[in-house]
């Protein structure tokens, strides 16, 4: 059973419908009993990271995720509050990658601009979640933050600046993109953190 963190941050409906396609069976739930019990853990986000993690605070959740051991997979903001800290609303995060995230930057002139949403492009793709998708595959974003590159990187993206598009350390696991919302690549990404 993959137990889905609920915690006010968005964007359960479409990770529960990305789960039913792939057969997976799931729970919604802010009972830490619960997700510590579960198979595989998911926390999804959208939204700001400083009231992710006041949401997290006020279930008593922090020590609970930073502790589990079964694979964890952040999605999005879900992602960004498992580092160290974020520019959005100077918020300390839970420490877990050891990245902080900024804010993106627009340039009109070259077209740049923030919101980051729709496709985009994924390199330098390390293995385990990204087993079976090709370099370059396109996946669907939609963020103004994003966290710096450092040693627990596993993609890579670019808007503007070059960012971490997913994030791996030990059990955790963490894409800025959307998988739920990214097609068949996105669909082989999920079966392949179910498969872990």
């Amino acid at each position: 059973m993959i137990a889905i963190v609920d915690y006010d941050t968005g964007n359960l409906r479409s990770v529960c419908n990305a789960l039913e396609r792939i057969g997976s069976e799931y729970c919604i739930t802010s009972d830490a009993s619960v997700i510590r019990a579960s198979e595989r853990v998911l926390l999804p986000g959208v939204g700001a990271a400083s009231e992710a993690m006041n949401n997290l605070h006020e279930r008593g959740l922090c020590n609970v995720i930073k502790e589990l051991r079964q694979p964890v997979l952040g999605i999005c903001v879900g992602m960004q509050i498992m580092c160290q800290y974020s520019e959005e609303g100077d918020t300390s995060c839970l420490g877990i990658f050891d990245t902080y995230v900024r804010k993106l930057a627009s340039c009109v002139e070259m077209g740049i601009k923030v919101p980051h949403m729709g496709w985009n492009s994924i390199e330098n793709l390390k293995k385990t979640i990204f087993e079976g998708v090709h370099e370059g595959a396109f996946v669907y974003f939609v963020h103004s933050f994003a966290p710096d590159k450092c040693k627990q990187t596993i993609a890579l993206s670019r808007n503007g600046r070059e960012f971490s598009a997913a994030l791996a350390k030990d059990n955790f696991y963490g894409t800025q993109f959307h998988p739920e919302k990214s097609g068949d690549v996105g669909e082989a990404i999920l079966r392949n953190f179910i498969r872990l």
